[in-house]
């Protein structure tokens, strides 16, 4: 008797009804062919049931048991007899099956998602020719000095140009940077770009007030990258002087000052 036969007895004795399949699914394995007697039995189903416990084959070995056949595929005789209430059930001991105990293996190493750098500036340009840049974002009093001081070199006439403020990232929790200081240095030229060409200025250098306070750690001087007096993320020359919160506090920063200041009238002027 083939075990399909046998599955389908058992299902009849116990009252469950057996569906056969017409139609072969998309990508499904075919229903097993075997014989089967349509014509309906006249031993009542306990009976029948009981007939088929006792005929059934004792179990195969383990050890010669095919290895693609699961060993929980088919019901005890004596656990059938259990759901019947004639017997209790008794487990059969089953042999384990000696195999080696798997070694996990290592976690891979996560390293801790990299943040972004983190740094503003104020920024306003003079003729479209510089760049004047302030760490942070610039106070009415800074303001009204720089222009006074850029009117006093020769560099502003008329009024003050209008401040930009930028800050980086412009949106923290929207990405996670993969290079954080070449990310920040493509968004300052990007930024400084833009606004070049949408207000037609053509740059010629950066005055970078408070660049003498700034350490070289800071994250400002990191994406401003100098070297030699160029920096390198906007490609243009970069003069350094003191920042202007200082320079509001002490008289005697803006008297060393103008010697400097003088010189950027010159330079202003071509001479």
């Amino acid at each position: 008797m083939t075990p399909e036969v046998a599955r389908r007895h058992y299902l009849e004795a116990m009252g469950i009804t057996a569906w056969a399949s017409r139609y072969q699914l998309p990508n499904a394995l075919p229903t097993q062919a075997c014989e089967w007697d349509e014509t309906p039995a006249k031993t009542p189903p306990r009976e029948r049931l009981h007939a088929l416990l006792d005929d059934a084959p004792a179990p195969r070995p383990r050890s010669q048991a095919p290895i693609t056949e699961p060993s929980s595929a088919s019901a005890s005789p004596s656990a059938v007899r259990a759901l019947l209430g004639n017997a209790p059930v008794v487990e059969t001991p089953q042999e384990a099956i000696a195999s080696p105990v798997p070694i996990p293996a290592p976690s891979p190493r996560v390293d801790a998602p990299l943040k972004p750098l983190t740094f503003s500036f104020s920024c306003l340009c003079v003729g479209g020719r510089w760049l004047n840049v302030c760490e942070g974002e610039m106070s009415p009093v800074e303001q009204q000095l720089l222009a006074n001081m850029l009117r006093a070199a020769g560099v502003l006439e008329g009024d003050m140009p209008s401040v930009t403020y930028f800050k980086w990232p412009p949106l923290a929790t929207t990405f996670t940077p993969e290079e954080p200081l070449e990310e920040a240095q493509e968004g300052v030229a990007a930024f400084i770009a833009g606004a070049a060409s949408r207000q037609g200025w053509t740059l010629e250098q950066v005055l970078w007030w408070g660049a003498e306070d700034t350490p070289d750690d800071s994250p400002l001087a990191h994406v401003m990258a100098l070297a030699n007096g160029q920096s390198s993320t906007l490609s243009l020359p970069v003069w350094q002087g003191p920042a202007l919160a200082s320079l509001t506090q002490q008289a005697s920063a803006k008297r060393a000052l103008w010697p400097r200041l003088a010189a950027l009238g010159k330079q202003w002027g071509g001479e």
